[in-house]
């Protein structure tokens, strides 16, 4: 059985990562998986453990990382997030292509780890940074100071584009789907 591709979806936070790889999961053409990823955070409304993500204790996030578990792993906005080895490979393993669908500092610990073996990375860019705070204003989840910390950390993250295989343009969720969905069927040819 061939090892599935591993497809890194990012962008900055509030550019419409979830709502894309959704679209782009119901394909089911393209024989996907969605890697769960580990987080230190609270549950948002709605959430559910091991759907979204798994909601893990600070410390047992800090004995994974001693572990070397993550694949990549990340400190944003006072919490950890991290993808773990043995659920990507266990899925990539079955022959499933999964999506890991992180921010920039993730991805990039996975690009220089893995050096383009069997990946391929995919940059999500919003329109606009006003259009970005208008999509993290809209989800009113997060305190003026934390949107105002995601902001500047966009315009930093923004400059990391040319690190990625793709970078598409969110304008519209569908198109925007469209696109990452014609690029993961180019790789698997």
């Amino acid at each position: 059985m061939r090892k599935g591709l591993l497809i890194i979806i990012s962008g900055p936070s509030g550019v419409g990562k979830g709502t894309v790889r959704e679209f782009i999961m119901n394909d089911p053409t393209l024989n996907l998986a969605f890697s769960v990823s580990c987080t230190t955070r609270a549950p948002r409304n709605g959430e559910i453990n091991g759907r979204e993500y798994f909601f893990i204790s600070k410390q047992k996030f800090e004995e994974y990382i001693k572990e070397e578990r993550f694949l990549e792993h990340a400190n944003f906005c006072g919490n950890y997030y991290g993808t773990l080895i043995d659920f990507v490979d266990e899925l990539r393993n079955k022959g499933k292509n999964v999506i890991v669908e992180i921010e920039t500092n993730g991805a990039k610990q996975i690009i220089e780890k893995l050096n383009g073996n069997d990946e391929i990375s995919i940059f999500i860019i919003p329109p606009s940074l006003d259009e970005l705070e208008r999509r993290i204003r809209g989800r009113k989840t997060e305190t003026e100071e934390v949107i105002k910390e995601r902001m500047k950390k966009a315009e930093e993250e923004l400059k990391l584009a040319p690190l990625y295989d793709y970078v598409v343009q969110n304008i519209n969720p569908v198109q925007c789907g469209e696109e990452i969905k014609q690029i993961i069927k180019n790789k698997l040819k």
